[in-house]
């Protein structure tokens, strides 16, 4: 019943007030609504996942303080410290020709054998809908039997209590009482005696003392005081909550938040797998266990998989390796064709050791094989052959010149191994600014630098002991022996070596115009190059967010979602569709934050058969909505691969909790005003 600025200055600021006082705070979000205060917690980035659990228990120690003073009628906090968790697996289910409650009843016999599943952390539901126990009360009765609303929710609060009984003793045993009397029905709610207060029960003796009432009790006929009525009230006689009340089960109304598949209404489970478990084996226990459900199920009872983590990550690792393969045989045909077979094969055999090493070491560590590692690998691909290619030139160049292979292959390897060692650490450092940012970016992608190093570092450690010794085994002198002409000694070669030395002679020259053109470089690719550091996400998957006015039922935000929701089930771009409707649906992807609860918010996630169809999909339903419903705001996105921000841009205009809204709101309007006359903005 509280107001939103009554919510605000007893709930909110007290709350928020408590958390300001935490050191590792970065921004509060807060939003008070009518009856309700949602506070968003954002601590500092530096904080990593292992040290969160510590700050959100002194987080909850603050909260736990600030409760004692809140206002009467303020129910506990709900404090949810797993917000991102994700559930990697989202099943929709429909029952066509089943209404709500037998839906809800086959969706939670679903959830409960999947959470036996071996690798399943966690079996959650998204869409169920409360149950509640209506009592439509007729205030035309409660005014003539002078009774309150008070009354009736006294009365129900001092009923179907769970409370001890206590117990009786006997020789040798004691035996616990237990009272009946529960609520086992809403008839039963209805057969409860209403409690009148001592001060209704004061009026009524008062009513019947006087002048009218007792002309109106005389003109009634004798032993005349049927229940419910006013007579009964003022005779004592016992009125029950049926009396003036209608008592019906139901669910809560309006819905909270409400879902859709393929434009029919559904429930969905979402699934996580268990921290460190492999993810296409839960998938595969998963896909097993629901072909033996879906056998159990009644027909109707339709259970599709909406978003399937394990078939995302079979084929990321399967395009992973087939890219591996692909650069491992176009490094060793380049090698081949410039160097010979024999060079290729001692330069390929190194690149495959120090993959193969990578994979131990990760192992070692813990870091599995996702979006980030895997791509370290690739990026990495490049440098692992060049210490290996080094060894081996100088030990063709030693041996062409008459070295022993022995010596030949000490020296190859001793020489620049220093050189070498330095070369290495500096390629392997300069992707270290990723793993140092204190930052989400830097959290998410920390993986990058540590599989880049250690591949480098195993390809340096490689290069200085088994290639030398491939080298010996595979390379053979040239042919003719003694020694030979140096290889060095060519036209290209000449040419170099004089154009190296006429830079070092004018070296400050050299060093000036190397400035001028970094500095170029720099402008140019601040200028010109776009920036991001995650791109967009390669799945065929894309969401529609939609924005209805401020105070916007969510009866009509449901009406609009279904006319796009039509649009794309007939689409033969579309797979399939899922609408959420009050909030944002099952956190299923890291990047993506799920929208608190709204009325007037929807969102559509729509699945492609392919990725091409995402883009000309997106390109073309922004104009298509913009237009068709002007009165809302539509946003359609993709996904990205790392951290991204739901809103590009974001003006926070805040003020003191006794500031004039009137003023806040039109500082707001003036904001808008000066983006929608923006030409950069949507």
């Amino acid at each position: 019943g509280a107001s939103p600025e009554e919510v605000e200055l007893e709930v909110t600021d007290r709350i928020e007030q408590a958390i300001q006082e935490m050191p590792q705070l970065r921004y509060l979000y807060s939003m008070s609504k009518a009856g309700l205060s949602i506070i968003k917690v954002d601590m500092k980035q530096k904080y990593l996942a292992d040290a969160l659990p510590q700050v959100w228990d002194e987080m909850r120690k603050k909260i736990r303080d600030v409760v004692p003073h809140m206002p009467p009628g303020v129910l506990k906090p709900d404090i949810v410290d797993d917000f991102s968790f994700v559930y990697g697996f989202v099943l929709a289910v429909t029952g066509d020709g089943y209404d709500y409650a037998e839906l809800e009843d086959y969706v939670k016999f679903i959830k409960k054998e999947l959470s036996l599943v071996p690798g399943v952390a966690r079996a959650e539901l998204w869409g169920v809908q409360p149950k509640v126990i209506y009592l439509d009360v007729s205030e035309a009765q409660l005014a003539e039997l002078q009774i309150t609303r008070e009354d009736i929710l006294a009365t129900l609060a001092q009923q179907n209590m769970v409370v001890s009984s206590g117990s009786i003793e006997v020789p040798g045993r004691r035996f616990r009482i237990e009272t009946t009397g529960e609520f086992g029905s809403p008839e039963d709610i209805g057969e409860l005696t209403i409690r009148r207060s001592l001060g209704d029960t004061l009026a009524t003796a008062g009513a019947e003392l006087s002048p009218y009432s007792r002309e109106l009790d005389e003109s009634r006929p004798l032993g005349s005081a049927a229940s419910g009525s006013r007579a009964a009230a003022v005779t004592g006689e016992l009125i029950r909550i049926k009396d003036v009340a209608t008592v019906r089960r139901g669910y809560l109304e309006p819905p909270l938040a409400q879902m859709r598949y393929q434009g029919e209404p559904a429930l969905a489970i979402q699934v996580a797998n268990v921290a460190g478990g492999n993810l296409l084996d839960t998938g595969a226990a998963l896909d097993a266990r629901l072909e033996e459900l879906r056998t159990e199920l009644p027909a109707g009872i339709n259970v599709e998989k909406f978003v399937w983590q394990s078939d995302l990550v079979r084929e990321s690792i399967n395009g992973f390796v087939i890219n591996l393969a692909e650069a491992v045989l176009i490094v060793l045909v380049v090698l081949t064709i410039a160097m010979g077979w024999r060079m290729g094969l001692v330069i390929g055999w190194a690149l495959i050791l120090t993959i193969l090493g990578t994979f131990i070491v990760m192992k070692t560590m813990g870091i599995d094989l996702q979006r980030v590692s895997l791509g370290a690998l690739v990026v990495a691909l490049g440098m692992m052959v060049d210490n290996a290619i080094v060894v081996a030139d100088n030990y063709s160049v030693l041996l062409a010149k008459g070295k022993k292979k022995l010596d030949a292959a000490i020296e190859s390897a001793s020489k620049p191994g220093i050189a070498l060692l330095g070369a290495t650490i500096v390629a392997a450092m300069a992707f270290y600014p990723v793993y140092s940012a204190q930052a989400d970016a830097g959290e998410y992608g920390r993986s990058l630098f540590v599989v880049v190093g250690v591949s480098l570092v195993l390809s340096w450690i490689i290069a200085m002991t088994v290639t030398p010794l491939n080298c010996m085994a595979m390379l053979k002198p040239p042919k003719g022996g003694g020694e030979q002409k140096d290889p060095y000694d060519s036209g290209f070669f000449r040419f170099y070596k004089r154009m190296l030395e006429g830079a070092i002679r004018a070296r400050v020259l050299t060093i000036g115009g190397m400035v001028v053109l970094l500095v170029i470089a720099a402008i140019g690719f601040v200028r010109h190059v776009p920036q991001q550091f995650f791109p967009d996400s390669t799945r065929a998957q894309f969401m529609i967010d939609y924005w209805a006015p401020m105070g916007a039922p969510i009866q009509s935000v449901s009406d609009d979602l279904k006319k796009i929701e039509q649009r794309l089930v007939d689409d033969p771009r579309v797979k399939d569709v899922a609408a959420f409707i009050g909030a944002g649906g099952p956190r299923f992807y890291l990047p993506v934050d799920p929208e608190f609860p709204w009325a007037e918010f929807g969102q559509l996630i729509v699945n492609t058969p392919t990725f091409a169809d995402v883009n000309s999909l997106v390109a073309e339903l922004e104009p298509q909505l913009n237009q068709e419903f002007p009165q809302a705001m539509t946003r359609v996105r993709k996904y990205t691969v790392g951290p991204g921000d739901t809103w590009p841009f974001e003006l926070r205009i805040s003020r003191p909790a006794e500031a004039d809204l009137a003023t806040l709101r039109r500082l707001g309007e003036e904001g808008m005003a000066i983006l929608n006359d923006t030409p950069r903005a949507k």
